[in-house]
């Protein structure tokens, strides 16, 4: 360990032996370091570490007229991002494949709530005696509201003087006729009223992305999905960023909301016993390279175009960033390819596509404003060649100094 006075702002002039013995770094440990600098040197700025590729990489790696590459690369213009607008993307998956809803959904079901009127015109049992004022009983006709009644695991119900009425697959109306015919020769001509009060039986599940998840009664109407949903208290999330499922009859049916409430075909009736699960799937893009962060960021609602998603991560960065070539990795379309000319093998995944944009250029940023930005894309800005350089320098200007400090650690050990 050196003392205060060893310190490098305060060393005296060296003798001419310390100056022989500093240009001479008789240390193994110096010549060493001194190897590693020529080394660093004549490789240049290929030694350096990275964040990403360089221009120059991509570039060799891509698809040329001559070679295959692993992607093709593509020069952004705005006629360029036109065609690609011209082809919105499709959504995958369609409800509409789960066919028409299945039957009626008025009709009474096992746990129903049934509220019953019986009216007697005659009356006779469901009327009530009153006076007049010279003392005689007049009968008037008389109204019986029952107590709610719910159908039984049997799909009965008991009805005073009628007894047990099955009503379990009728319609109120259905229902209705089947009490008055158990009434039949008791009751004078009885009018029966019957409507479902709890709707147990015709309702769906909803979960998911909803503010109110749980089973929702379907009304007469057969309602659809919106119905069910706006019911449920709506979506909280973004409708780009919500998936609806719906399991019927074993099977699975899946599409994006935002096909549902576009497309009418989409929005499909639905049938008792349904499940709809309303899934959150955010949409994200991630960045690298000389960019304001380096990170996954999500879309949010709505278009994003490759402007918004660089200023979302708060741009390029000023200092290296080389805005000659702004790109986007993505796995295109292979429709989209076709109408761009590319070429390029298709994977499982779609075409490996590297967009490049410039963004020196003033209209660069015209581009950037109609260029879409995908789910999945990865945006990636190279460092420019002085960001590159001023990195090599600061390099060497590290290792010299190690050097300079072994060397002079030595020269001092050896006139100490």
């Amino acid at each position: 360990m050196l003392s205060p006075k060893h310190r490098r702002q305060h060393w005296p002039p060296f003798s001419k032996a310390g100056n022989q013995s500093l240009m001479k770094m008789p240390s193994a440990l110096s010549r060493s370091v001194m190897s590693l600098a020529i080394v660093a040197v004549l490789s240049g700025c290929s030694t350096l570490p990275r964040d990403g590729p360089t221009g120059s990489n991509v570039e060799d790696r891509a698809t040329t007229p001559d070679a295959a590459g692993a992607y093709a690369i593509v020069d952004l213009t705005y006629a360029t991002s036109e065609r690609i607008k011209a082809l919105p993307p499709k959504f995958l998956g369609s409800l509409a494949a789960g066919g028409a809803a299945g039957g009626q959904s008025d009709l009474i079901g096992v746990g129903d709530t049934l509220a019953i009127a019986i009216f007697e015109p005659g009356g006779s049992l469901f009327s009530t005696g009153s006076s007049s004022g010279n003392g005689s009983t007049n009968s008037r006709s008389g109204t019986q509201g029952l107590p709610p009644i719910a159908v039984d695991s049997s799909g009965a119900i008991t009805v005073p003087f009628a007894g047990v009425v099955t009503v379990a697959g009728l319609s109120p109306t259905q229902a209705a006729s089947a009490i008055r015919r158990a009434l039949a020769g008791k009751a004078a001509n009885p009018q029966v009223v019957v409507s479902i009060a709890n709707n147990a039986y015709n309702a769906v599940t909803v979960l998911g992305e909803v503010r109110e998840p749980g089973r929702t009664p379907l009304s007469s109407n057969s309602d659809r999905i919106l119905d069910v949903i706006a019911a449920s208290g709506g979506v909280a999330r973004p409708p780009e960023d919500v998936q609806v499922t719906i399991q019927r009859d074993g099977e699975s049916f899946t599409a994006p909301l935002t096909s549902v409430t576009t497309e009418f075909a989409e929005n499909i009736r639905l049938s008792r016993g349904d499940v709809v699960n309303l899934v959150y799937k955010p949409r994200r893009y991630s960045t690298f390279g000389a960019l304001g962060a380096v990170s996954q960021t999500e879309m949010g609602a709505g278009p994003l175009s490759l402007a918004g998603a660089i200023s979302k991560v708060s741009g390029l960065d000023t200092n290296s960033a080389n805005a000659r070539a702004v790109l986007v990795f993505r796995f295109e379309r292979p429709e989209i390819a076709e109408v761009l000319g590319v070429t390029q093998a298709v994977t499982p995944r779609g075409v490996p596509v590297v967009y490049r944009l410039n963004l020196e250029e003033a209209e660069g940023f015209f581009i950037a404003n109609n260029f879409q930005v995908q789910p999945d894309d990865i945006l990636y800005v190279p460092r420019s060649g002085s960001a590159e350089l001023g990195k090599f320098f600061t390099l060497v200007r590290t290792i010299t100094g190690v050097i300079y400090d072994i060397s002079v650690t030595n020269t001092i050990s050896r006139n100490n």
